[in-house]
């Protein structure tokens, strides 16, 4: 497992190839890693297990999802004074459309958001950092029962508002959004509104890290015991593909390169270098089997979104009533879960987040040129509208490697590499004065 990230620099020259190996971390950002607290995150998760119910039509003004929406929403406030008035939050209200099936009726929902505002106006990008406040137990309609959904998802909402803690005294060129979204358990209602309003709205949205049952690190019937590793799920063709995109994939054989592939290897290497004794594992489904999660809709809206979850699920405190069976405790507790991963996942968010909203822009214009047959390759791009470039990374893997295997550093905005197109897969990110490096962006082909 690496410590930390090793990357090689490239100068590319008539004359030479010239290669420095060293090792990048922002001194801000792992400082900022640092202070993320496994005691508070604990705080957090007991506090929202505490209301009897969670659930997104729990009506209970002082017990239920309504008192749990003013406790995140006071933490936002409170964070927000360390902030210099550049963050914000919200109970966002809005009403959830009947669907005959988890929503019988048009019912009232709600979102708690917090918006960080970046510090470059004309920077108008937005990424989300989001989680799921609502609980449920075994009967996905009983609103009144108890159901402390303390892993699912109270583990990956006590991330978010730590995450709001730590950053919000911190500045960004970026709009940073922290998400409690609610009616996942009902269909992904809250995020479907969210991601449709972005639509509606315009909004740059250049990132969702969905986080969804992040905080156990030992799984029901294997028996499995570790807390090294976590998951990231991204979808392999894009859900909103257009014919031409899927005709460009196809030629390109880019199957294994969506935006969202593009993401979570971004959150891999971002956690792997900030995070010690931890492994981001790339898992390349949309989401696990028969269910799904609120990235789904920013997806479907053409959004860059993934899923991070937990390696080993416990299902027998996962939609479950809480009781004692055959010497068994049931139900979503947060005695069951593992504070200390928790602090582990919730750092590799903040590290990939504080790193891309601090980085300019992808590149645009992105192109690799195919236009002749050569042991070569060439790209070629363009800068971004956003954000001050240093310079770039031209980054290369052979097509079997899930990651990224060697990147080549060049001030200009083309590149030719001594490697054949036909071995090799290729992307271009942009790289800020300070280090912080943008989202890559895979080439379509330069025909003509």
């Amino acid at each position: 497992m690496r410590k930390n990230l090793l990357i090689l620099f490239f100068t590319i020259s008539s004359q030479a190839v010239i290669s420095q190996t060293t090792v990048i971390r922002n001194p801000e950002i792992a400082q900022m890693v640092s202070e993320i607290s496994s005691d508070s995150l604990e705080h957090h998760v007991r506090t929202l297990a505490s209301f009897n119910s969670r659930h997104t039509l729990s009506t209970n003004e002082e017990n239920g999802m309504p008192a749990a929406q003013r406790y995140v929403l006071s933490k936002f406030n409170h964070f927000a004074k360390q902030s210099g008035g550049r963050m914000t939050a919200e109970i966002e209200k809005f009403t959830i459309p009947g669907d005959k099936r988890r929503i019988l009726e048009d019912s009232p929902g709600a979102n708690v958001i917090a918006t960080l505002t970046g510090t470059d106006p004309k920077d108008d990008r937005i990424f989300i950092i989001s989680a799921h406040m609502d609980s449920r137990n075994k009967d996905v309609m009983d609103s009144a029962g108890s159901s402390p959904g303390a892993n699912d998802d109270g583990s990956g909402t006590a991330a978010v508002i730590e995450l709001a803690r730590v950053m919000a005294s911190h500045e960004f060129s970026a709009t940073i959004i922290f998400v409690a979204f609610t009616g996942e358990e009902q269909g992904l209602k809250g995020a479907t509104y969210l991601a449709d309003k972005a639509i509606e709205e315009e909004w740059n949205i250049a990132a969702v890290l969905n986080n969804d049952i992040v905080g156990n690190s030992s799984s029901s019937e294997t028996l499995i015991k570790d807390n090294l590793k976590m998951r990231v799920f991204s979808e392999t063709i894009p859900a909103s593909e257009t014919e031409q995109e899927g005709n460009i994939r196809r030629y390109t054989n880019a199957d294994n390169d969506s935006k969202s592939r593009q993401l979570a290897r971004y959150i891999k290497e971002l956690g792997e270098r900030y995070v010690d004794q931890f492994e981001v594992k790339l898992i390349y489904r949309a989401d696990r089997f028969l269910r799904g999660g609120d990235q789904t809709p920013f997806a479907r809206n053409a959004f860059t979104a993934v899923r991070i979850s937990e390696m080993n699920e416990n299902f027998i405190h996962q939609h479950e009533n809480v009781r004692l069976e055959d010497g068994i405790q049931y139900g979503d507790l947060p005695e069951f879960m593992d504070f200390e991963y928790l602090r582990k996942v919730s750092a590799v968010n903040l590290a990939s987040l504080a790193s891309l909203a601090n980085s300019p822009d992808q590149p645009q214009e992105v192109k690799i040129d195919v236009r002749g047959l050569s042991n070569k390759s060439t790209l070629l791009w363009s800068a971004p509208a956003i954000g001050k470039v240093k310079g770039y990374y031209v980054l290369m893997r052979e097509t079997s490697s899930a990651m990224w295997e060697r990147k080549f550093w060049t001030t200009e905005t083309t590149l030719t590499l001594p490697y054949s197109k036909d071995n090799y897969f290729f992307a271009i990110q942009t790289v800020s004065e300070s280090g912080a490096e943008s989202l890559p962006v895979f080439p379509t082909p330069l025909s003509r």
